[in-house]
């Protein structure tokens, strides 16, 4: 996967409304045997550093289908559309609302034919609390630890500005997540979340040989009750200079 590295937001308030930081901590080999996906690349086989404030235009972890097999890569978070002028519009294109997948230039393509899933340790959201300026930051799982399965979008913008080693156009490949209406555990926090797809919902969603768009929207649905937990954690999180296991610690929002 090729690509240049856009700016980074530094502020969730950037966001707002929408999945704009999450956590990438399992080693890439135990997601894509969780996944039963092939490592796409070498480097992929090595334990990287774990990822505990991934924020868009990172390079993420994404698993996809090619020839009937799952792939796990990295792509570019910010989806890039095939048709895009400067790949800076992905930027803007982090989330993708399930509401309108059909309808929007920018992901009605990759909708049909590009969908992926983009796997997550957990999620960070921003809460308003009456009576305080700065918004409470919490941290979402699964009440069981395993990864969350994130409903995504891909895509594949050629840069003829740019060409590799082999003189050919350089190949950004790039994911966005899909969000849709909050579940009743998040909805005090938010009104929408990532789509979380279940093992039996998988297939059917990589499947590029699925263009059913209609079963496809019965995916998109809430995370059922009981799936996920959240807790209250440090502002460090607000900056994604700041990075390590303890931003997931619980802490005590009355404490001093």
């Amino acid at each position: 996967v090729q690509g240049r590295a856009c700016s980074r937001a530094t502020s969730p308030g950037s966001f707002a409304g929408m999945c704009g930081r999450f956590v990438s901590s399992t080693p890439p080999d135990q997601l894509a045997k969780y996944f039963g996906a092939d490592l796409g690349v070498a480097e992929l086989a090595e334990e990287p550093s774990a990822d505990f404030n991934v924020a868009p235009t990172k390079a993420v972890l994404t698993v996809y289908e090619s020839s009937g097999t799952r792939h796990l890569e990295r792509f570019h978070w910010g989806l890039v559309p095939f048709w895009a002028k400067d790949p800076k519009i992905g930027n803007r294109m982090i989330n993708a609302r399930a509401e309108t997948l059909a309808e929007k230039n920018a992901y009605k393509r990759s909708y049909a034919k590009r969908r992926c899933i983009v796997p997550v340790d957990g999620f960070y959201e921003w809460q308003t609390i009456e009576g305080r300026k700065i918004k409470q930051p919490v941290f979402i799982s699964r009440v069981d630890g395993e990864p969350l399965a994130f409903a995504g979008l891909w895509a594949s913008w050629t840069d003829e500005s740019h060409l590799d080693d082999h003189g050919e156009p350089m190949e950004l490949l790039s994911c966005t997540i899909i969000t849709g209406d909050a579940n009743e555990t998040i909805a005090p926090v938010h009104d929408r979340m990532p789509v979380v797809l279940p093992p039996d919902a998988w297939d059917a969603w990589l499947d590029r040989d699925n263009h059913d768009i209609r079963s496809l929207d019965q995916l998109l649905v809430p995370a059922p009750e009981g799936l996920l937990q959240l807790r209250p954690v440090s502002t460090e999180v607000n900056n994604v200079r700041n990075n390590g296991p303890h931003l997931i610690d619980e802490i005590d929002p009355d404490a001093d």
